[in-house]
């Protein structure tokens, strides 16, 4: 089965995203929907999570690559396929590609997380490093396509990944029958696509918006042009929405289907990761939180029951530990603190002294003597601190003034 067709707004049809799950049925999971009672506090109404970060794979993206390679004529699978991809369309076209005995290429960008590379490759694709940005990896996988006949898979901009990424939405419909609003992060626009296709066919009373980080938002004003707008160099630490051009087939979708696309800060990025890894106990990527940072940035503006998709959970380690430093900041939890100090026996005890008095935990300390900036019986010192939450940050900042001390920032 296979869904090609130029034009895809007035063809593609709801029977095409039920033909898709069907396809998916035995390969791709039925991920669970976890209710949220702190975000619903917030909203002041029932928010349910759609945790895709739970799929085969750690994201959504499983779906829709299993019926595009699914819907392969045979020489075109004995021909092979190639993806481009730094994680998630990596590791969902290996497993796909694996499962139904297709030959995979994947072109990964040099420098790409070593957790994703080791999983693409544990799923049986061939992986070639190329490029330092995602651009130069596409270049690369579509230059080996035309030279060996190989089958390029793209992310996002093709009917039969939208209708399989739509399958989200009709599992949204089946567990949560009463939801008002579906939350969903875009990048170049696949997966908002198909759920907003799946969604308003069945219920078109359903508000669908799009999420997309500020520092990589194509949509609001490609939409405004009526037309794929490009914008140069997107910057976000949500690498899964980081498309700087939507696709020309979902963005069609997303004209018709899509209600609103929203755009959050990175900060409201961080803190939403952190509150589903404290809160929901659930491991995101910063893409797959950015419905519940939508949720975070207004939360009385969504009408209820919200579903929120939390697309994927593929997360380098060591970015996680940034990030999660970042939301703790972001949410006065985390501060640190440049000082000066009279450079004398005793100094620094004192300073500590004052801030267990405010009940700060000191997690780190730098203290410096010897910089042209300081007076000859000057040291600063730089604290980090773990804190309790904005009020927090400001008696400890009020308490160390009123003990004489120079905050420098």
């Amino acid at each position: 089965m296979s869904f090609r067709t130029p034009d895809p707004l007035h063809r593609l049809m709801l029977d095409d995203v039920r033909g898709a799950q069907k396809m998916l049925a035995g390969v791709a999971r039925m991920t669970a929907m976890e209710g949220s009672r702190h975000l619903s506090s917030l909203v002041g109404a029932p928010v349910h999570l759609k945790c895709e970060n739970l799929q085969r794979t750690g994201s959504f993206k499983l779906r829709g690559a299993y019926v595009r390679i699914a819907g392969l004529r045979p020489e075109e699978r004995a021909a092979g396929v190639v993806a481009a991809s730094a994680g998630n369309h990596a590791q969902g076209v290996a497993l796909a590609s694996k499962l139904l005995g297709v030959h995979a290429t994947v072109f990964m960008p040099v420098g790409a997380p070593l957790p994703k590379v080791a999983a693409t490759r544990e799923y049986g694709a061939e992986v070639r490093m190329h490029g330092h940005v995602v651009d130069e990896t596409l270049a690369a996988a579509e230059e080996y396509a035309r030279e060996t006949g190989a089958v390029f898979i793209h992310p996002f901009d093709h009917p039969d990944i939208i209708v399989g990424q739509g399958t989200v939405g009709l599992e949204v419909l089946e567990q949560c029958p009463e939801v008002r609003t579906v939350l969903v992060g875009i990048g170049g626009g696949g997966l908002a696509a198909g759920i907003g296709l799946a969604v308003k066919s069945l219920r078109p009373d359903v508000k669908v918006i799009g999420v997309q980080a500020e520092g990589a938002a194509a949509y609001p004003p490609s939409l405004a042009a009526g037309h794929p707008v490009v914008i140069e160099s997107p910057v976000t630490m949500a690498d899964g929405i980081k498309v700087g051009r939507p696709g020309d087939v979902p963005f069609a979708l997303i004209q018709e289907y899509v209600d609103e696309v929203r755009t959050v800060s990175e900060d409201a990025l961080s803190s939403a990761l952190l509150l589903c890894l404290e809160r929901a106990k659930l491991v995101v990527e910063p893409a797959g939180a950015s419905p519940v940072a939508a949720l975070l940035a207004d939360p009385t503006s969504f009408r209820g029951p919200v579903v929120a998709v939390l697309s994927g959970g593929n997360v380098d380690p060591l970015l996680l530990q940034r990030i999660l430093r970042h939301g703790m900041a972001a949410g006065g939890r985390y501060l640190s603190l440049r000082l000066r100090v009279t450079d004398r026996p005793g100094a620094l005890a004192t300073l500590l002294a004052v801030l267990t008095v405010v009940d700060a935990n000191v997690l780190d300390v730098s203290h410096v003597r010897t910089d042209p900036r300081l007076g000859l019986t000057e040291a600063e010192v730089e604290l980090h601190l773990e804190t309790k939450g904005p009020e927090h940050c400001r008696e400890v900042e009020e308490a160390l003034r009123e003990a004489g001390y120079t905050v420098l920032g």
